[in-house]
């Protein structure tokens, strides 16, 4: 450092800084436009870039509050689908419930009805089973009364005496 504090000289110093300044005039008139607009090209493309990064920030924020409130239209459709089979389920068992009671009672009063029917048959043929062995044991007992002359008599004064003449 100290030789070029030493060797100085105004003539080299001149023609260098003449020298800057044309590269200077130059770079200002040939490159400093073409500098300036790509350093501005590129600022707007950062600009429209973060713009449009943005906007597609903000579409997104819209489809995930679409997606989220189709998402929960579906969920409220899906319960209420649900809501509506689990009442048509219910109401299919009440009903089957229902017709099957009825039924039930049906059956219960047919058997009564085929119970009270059997049981009358079976007591008109009580009844006239009764009647025929009554009658063939006063049949038998008549003959047996009646063999004899003398309790023939007595048996028609005794029924005579049974009557009363009005």
């Amino acid at each position: 450092m100290d030789k070029l504090i030493n060797d100085f000289s105004f003539g080299l110093f001149f023609w260098q800084a003449l020298i800057l300044l044309v590269l200077i005039l130059l770079l200002v008139k040939f490159a400093w436009k073409p500098i300036m607009e790509s350093i501005t090209a590129r600022e707007q493309g950062i600009k429209d870039a973060l713009l449009s990064a943005e906007n597609a920030k903000r579409e997104m924020e819209n489809l995930q509050a679409d997606n989220q409130r189709i998402l929960n239209e579906a969920r409220a459709e899906r319960d209420a689908m649900l809501k509506e089979a689990r009442e048509m389920k219910e109401k299919m068992i009440a009903d089957s419930k229902n017709e099957a009671q009825a039924q039930g009672q049906k059956m219960i009063e047919q058997a009564k009805a085929a119970i009270e029917s059997e049981k009358n048959a079976a007591m008109a043929e009580l009844k006239s089973q009764v009647s025929t062995l009554s009658l063939s044991i006063a049949e038998k007992l008549l003959k047996d009364e009646l063999s004899n002359k003398e309790s023939q008599t007595k048996l028609v004064e005794k029924m005579l005496g049974d009557v009363k003449l009005n």
